[in-house]
């Protein structure tokens, strides 16, 4: 737990740089961008089409009982942060050597901005999902309260992830390369444009799928957005573990390696 006391104590007496960081990636991202900012809106919806025409045509997905469009996005806003943000922070340490050179800061900082950004980016992409929602009759209940919990959930296992992933490219840069592999392979890993149900998966290896921790994220939010129910005890549970779990986890990992970096610049 002191790991975490440390990420705490960090955002509390660096937040104006850590501010001055989410910033600078804002900056750099839309600069010379004709729609700017528009594009965090549009992407999720042009990539839902694409996929919601080759899945829908080519391989006949359906998802009884509810609209498959609404499944699909749900899925894929959270995929996206996922797939973005631990990208980022993959690169946020190696990228700012220079800086850490120069100046002391705590290099979590880093990873953190990083899944900080994003997640702006994240909560713009929530707006055509309701649009969505709203268009296809889905409908909006109460349990849409608890959708905060998925998303905090999901947003510590991003940053415990990134904290790993960022101390393991600065001793071995192939990582670059290798994470886009993993993360092809973790797109189809995840019932993002499939469901269990409609496919004959065998309970064992569903078991296996189920290992998957964005599953108990994007399932949290399913229950609640296309079944209006609350998710049951277990979905809970295993959401927190699975995101606070590799926080704690990542932060250990980040914080027995940070002092090693400054020799592999």
């Amino acid at each position: 737990m002191n790991v975490i006391n440390n990420i705490k104590y960090s955002i509390h007496k660096y937040k104006f740089l850590l501010a001055q960081l989410v910033s600078r990636d804002f900056k750099v991202k839309y600069k010379r961008s004709v729609l700017g900012i528009v594009w965090s809106l549009l992407y999720p919806i042009l990539t839902m089409s694409v996929m919601a025409l080759v899945f829908t045509n080519m391989f006949n997905m359906r998802t009884p009982g509810v609209n498959y469009l609404v499944y699909l996005m749900s899925g894929l806003v959270m995929f996206n942060y996922f797939s973005e943000a631990s990208n980022l922070a993959m690169s946020s340490v190696v990228a700012n050597f220079s800086l850490i050179n120069k100046v002391y800061m705590p290099k979590y900082i880093f990873p953190l901005s990083k899944c900080l950004f994003v997640g702006i980016n994240f909560l713009l992409t929530l707006i055509p999902l309701y649009a969505l929602i709203f268009i296809t009759g889905t409908g909006i209940n109460i349990y849409h309260l608890l959708l905060p919990y998925a998303f905090l959930c999901l947003f510590m296992f991003t940053l415990g992830f990134g904290f790993i992933l960022a101390t393991v490219s600065v001793f071995l840069r192939d990582m670059f390369y290798i994470y886009g592999v993993v993360l092809t392979l973790w797109t189809y890993l995840t019932p993002i444009m499939y469901d269990f149900a409609t496919l004959a998966i065998s309970p064992k290896l569903q078991v296996i799928f189920k290992l998957n921790p964005l599953y108990w994220f994007i399932k949290f939010a399913r229950d609640i957005i296309l079944y209006h129910q609350a998710p049951g005890l277990n979905v809970w549970i295993y959401s927190f573990i699975c995101g606070f779990g590799f926080l704690v986890i990542g932060a250990a990992i980040f914080k027995k390696n940070q002092d090693k970096f400054i020799y592999y610049v």
